[in-house]
């Protein structure tokens, strides 16, 4: 038994973060359960501020209630005691920043506002040994720290992302490695980012945040001897004008390595607030990965183009070899269009790199900004290029990968992937909807519906608590409505369903992923006064109506291509969404012990729920809107009563018949429609909508070479041309969404409760997705679920699972109570199967077989497929070989129609109804061709 993790608020060995509060969470691996205690010391410098008796292991976290001091370590021990009396104990630490703790730093700037990158120095002399050195500091716009011109830390565009005017996060580092004695300079390197630059909804403005590049530092000595002191930024420090002469965020960077820096000069003092000030939130954005170039593409125009093989987000670097003064400019884009580089559907961004070589051999990299991008078009460049030369670096928010799925089937990995690569490239400080184009903004729709996904893929917890902060700012400033995104940049608009409702749904779908409540405290506020903004709004008491809504963005259902809102009723959508965030609300004062409140907003729920059923259903459980997303919203958010959620999912199956069985929801109903549809028994369905290739389905991209999710279902047409109505980014991760039902009901993790604690292992079967194997690691260790389904022996179905060491699995199969199953290679007894802390291999044959076989009503477009079928048909009767020479009957609409339709509608080919029945019954016992391969 060892402790394998240890988490301070959802952080590892976090440094000057803000804390507010102490949540200590662990993981323990063992091969067995057994019963165990649990014991949390921390200590100071000084002393222990905080020690728990030794006790049962009824769950695997601490709540440290204590007062923490500015700048201190604290040490943490985790105790274990195991049933024989031994003892296993692993250490970690956190230290805090600032906190409220004063600045005496000044800010300083260059008079010069118009300068692109502001360089600051000091030099200093280290004369006697140092024990530890910590440098507190932030910037405006983004920075980038020095000592004797070695980068301090590892992350890019510090201070990150949010609405300068309101709060500005104080980053922390240890510099105790890098202040050795002797002399040293202290260097500072600021651009516009996103607090200067030009920046927002299209195009963008200037100066949104502030006009003037400032900066503001304190390194805390404390040496050897027990003498401690403080250098800060003061009007000792110089001031010039650095090599970078342009820079902001959709722009990209020009550097100029032939400018010499020179003319320093004193700093400006500026008398600026530190209200603003606060201890960092942000989890730092980091180099992830490194991708080399895959091929070097000549194109039909003479483009020299560099293909690294996936889309992403990030900076690059090459190897400069050029001759000095030797201008190399570097431009990115998503796609190729015939062959050729392509960058329209980046819109104003110019997403570009132009370097001044100064004739020095080394590598060459922007600093202040960031691209999204697959492709590099390369120009200027005098020596051959050596494609080693150039790497591309993989940015985002510093966060732990916890899941993944894989099947048999190589395109429907290629999609889980994408929806992964969708992510890393989207959760870059706050959720952007896209990284490439004049856009990249923390739309609050898309954080939503993805959410659940999300907290599958990566542990958000962090990433989405400093999120929520940039929402409830701007709450405070628009009377508690929630934005379309945030941090704003002075946009004032708002208040849409959905959109608005991330300040509810996020934290909740946090909470159920982790067992955490602590964002729900925190933000209760927030999410409160969203659903009073709400009813004060609304033009309809108890349904939310006369407000401007999204819709279902971007369905394939609605009438207006101008504006993509899909067919299902607007005031609908924002209703149920209502209601629900009025329930989470009430939930969560109940943690509160807010038992008026709580109450309030149980009352509100109930209410709009039934205005809701009085609108738009009928007593009988019939829907008045016809949708797919209608039906899924229904369903999810449980407006009907149990006995009438049949009637429901007879109707959504109806409509999906009609609708060829292929989707047309947007970024509503999408997170839904496969989920609803596994939930109420329609598995195969669900399936079979998620696997088909053509448009509009998840892996209509995947053929078309998409590496990420795609804004819509079409953004690129079949012949690979981009669709032409615009708004297409590559890169987006909303209908990306459906890895969620993968999670839940391919993989079969799912109905969690204290984080995890206890839990179903529930898959839902299906023959086309045949070997499914994958893994989730939740806040108590690693469950890993791996299936596959034996076509060629009565179907049996054998399943690997291992439990995590304090939690308990639910093991739910779809069986007979009269069918065998062995766990372990042991007969078990019982109807239910509950496993803890383990391996175990499972085997058994299910009630219903897996098996498919093709049937009266299969196409004869599938038929052809299975040419083995098709000589087995054709020596019954060749009746077949009508549709193999008529290739209009075969494309058309004949390639669909049953056989048993074929002798009413083409008489003359006059099969006998006994020959007739023989290809029917061939049909019927004939596995298809998927299963035999």
């Amino acid at each position: 038994m060892n402790i394998s993790s240890i988490k301070i608020n959802h952080l590892i060995e976090p440094l000057g973060f803000d804390l507010n509060g102490i949540r200590i969470d662990f993981k323990v691996e063992s091969d067995e359960f057994e019963q165990i205690q649990k014991q949390l010391i921390i200590k100071d410098a000084e002393q222990i501020v905080y020690q728990t008796e030794h006790l049962p292991f009824d769950n695997n976290y601490f709540i440290a209630d204590f007062a923490l001091k500015p700048r201190t370590r604290y040490n943490v021990t985790i105790n274990l005691t195991l049933a024989d009396g031994s003892h296993v104990h692993q250490n970690t630490f956190f230290e805090t920043g600032k906190m409220n703790e004063p600045f005496t730093a000044k800010w300083i700037a260059n008079q010069d506002k118009e300068i692109q990158n502001t360089l600051f120095k000091k030099e200093v002399i280290i004369d006697k040994p140092i024990a530890k050195a910590r440098l507190y500091m932030t910037a405006l716009g983004v920075y980038e720290t020095y000592i004797d011109e070695q980068k301090v830390g590892n992350e890019y565009l510090a201070p990150g992302q949010t609405a300068y005017d309101e709060w500005v996060q104080v980053q922390t580092y240890d510099v105790t490695n890098q202040l050795t004695l002797g002399q040293h300079e202290l260097l500072i390197s600021t651009a516009d980012g996103w607090y200067k630059g030009a920046y927002g909804f299209i195009a963008g403005k200037d100066c949104i945040y502030g006009d003037q590049h400032r900066a503001l530092a304190e390194y805390h000595i404390e040496y050897v001897d027990g003498s401690t002191e403080i250098i800060q930024t003061d009007d000792s420090w110089l001031t010039t004008s650095g090599k970078v002469t342009k820079s902001a965020i959709y722009y990209g960077e020009d550097l100029d390595d032939t400018i010499v820096v020179s003319n320093w000069e004193p700093v400006q003092i500026l008398d600026a607030s530190y209200e603003q000030l606060t201890d960092r939130l942000s989890l730092p954005l980091v180099e992830k990965e490194i991708l080399s170039v895959k091929e070097v593409i000549q194109s039909p125009k003479g483009e020299t183009i560099l293909d690294f093989g996936q889309n992403h987000a990030g900076i690059f670097t090459f190897y400069n070899r050029e001759p000095k003064g030797t201008k190399i400019t570097l431009q990115v884009s998503e796609i190729l269009q015939d062959g050729n580089f392509y960058r329209d559907n980046l819109r104003e961004a110019r997403a570009a790199f132009e370097y001044i070589s100064d004739g020095v051999e080394k590598w060459v990299t922007p600093r202040f900004t960031y691209y999204g991008y697959r492709y590099i078009k390369v120009e200027g460049l005098t020596q051959s290029l050596n494609p080693d030369d150039f790497k591309a670096k993989v940015i985002y928010s510093d966060m732990e990968s916890i899941g993944q799925i894989r099947t048999q089937n190589e395109k429907v990995n290629r999609l889980f992937e994408n929806v992964i690569w969708g992510q890393k490239s989207n959760f870059f400080d706050v959720p952007t909807d896209c990284p490439q184009r004049d856009e990249r903004l923390g739309w609050t729709g898309d954080a939503n519906v993805f959410s659940t996904t999300a907290l599958h893929n990566m542990d958000a917890f962090a990433f989405y608590r400093k999120y929520l902060k940039d929402i409830a700012i701007e709450q405070e400033l628009n009377d508690g409505r929630a934005p379309m995104y945030a941090p704003s940049f002075g946009n004032p608009d708002g208040g849409g369903a959905i959109w608005g409702d991330a300040v509810t749904f996020i934290p909740w779908n946090t909470y159920l992923a982790t067992g955490d409540n602590s964002l729900l405290i925190e933000y209760y506020d927030s999410m409160k006064h969203w659903v009073d903004w709400i009813t004060r709004n609304t033009k309809t008491k108890n349904l939310w109506t006369g407000c401007f809504q999204f819709g279902d963005w971007l369905a394939l259902d609605g009438e207006n291509p101008a504006m993509p809102t899909g067919k299902t009723d607007e005031d609908f959508i924002a209703s149920i969404y209502y209601h629900y965030s009025a329930h989470i609300v009430a939930e969560t004062a109940k943690m509160l012990n807010l038992s008026a409140e709580a109450e309030h907003y149980a009352t509100l729920s109930a209410a709009i729920k039934a205005a809701i059923q009085d609108e738009y259903i009928s007593k009988n459980g019939r829907l008045t809107i016809d949708t797919q997303t209608a039906y899924a919203l229904a369903l999810q958010f449980e407006l009907l009563p149990e006995e009438q959620n049949l009637r429901v999912v007879n109707d959504l199956m109806t409509r999906l018949h009609k609708d060829d069985d292929h989707l047309k929801t947007g970024f509503v109903g999408t997170p839904y429609l496969n989920k609803m549809l596994s939930k109420f028994g329609q598995h195969k369905l669900a399936t079979k909508i998620f696997l088909h290739e053509d448009y509009p389905s998840w892996l209509y991209a995947v053929n078309l070479g998409a590496t990420t999710v795609w804004e819509r279902w079409n953004s690129v047409e079949a012949d690979g041309s981009m669709n032409p109505e615009g708004m297409n980014s590559l890169n987006h991760y909303s209908i990306g969404a459906i890895m969620d039902w993968g999670y839940q009901y391919v993989l079969g993790i799912r109905n969690p409760h204290n984080g995890y604690q206890t839990f179903d292992i529930a898959p839902e079967f299906d023959y086309r997705l045949s070997q499914v194997s994958g893994y989730f690691d939740s806040p108590y260790g690693k469950i890993n679920v791996a299936y596959q389904i034996e076509t060629n022996k009565d179907h049996l179905i054998k399943l690997s699972i291992d439990v995590p060491f304090g939690s308990q699995a639910n093991v739910v199969l779809p069986r007979s109570k009269e069918s065998d199953i062995h766990i372990n290679h042991q007969l078990h007894s019982g109807e239910q199967i509950l496993l803890n802390a383990g391996h175990y291999e499972i085997e058994y044959i299910p009630q219903e077989n897996y098996i498919e076989r093709y049937s009266r009503h299969t196409s004869i477009v599938e038929i052809f497929a299975d040419s083995e079928l098709v000589q087995q048909i054709d020596e019954i009767d060749p009746v077949l070989n009508f549709f193999k020479n008529d290739a209009d009957a075969l494309n058309g609409g004949l390639g669909k129609m049953s056989l048993t339709k074929v002798n009413s509608i083409l008489p003359f080919i006059n099969i006998t109804d006994e020959n007739l029945e023989k290809i029917n019954v061939l049909l019927e016992s004939t596995p298809i061709l998927a299963q035999r391969k």
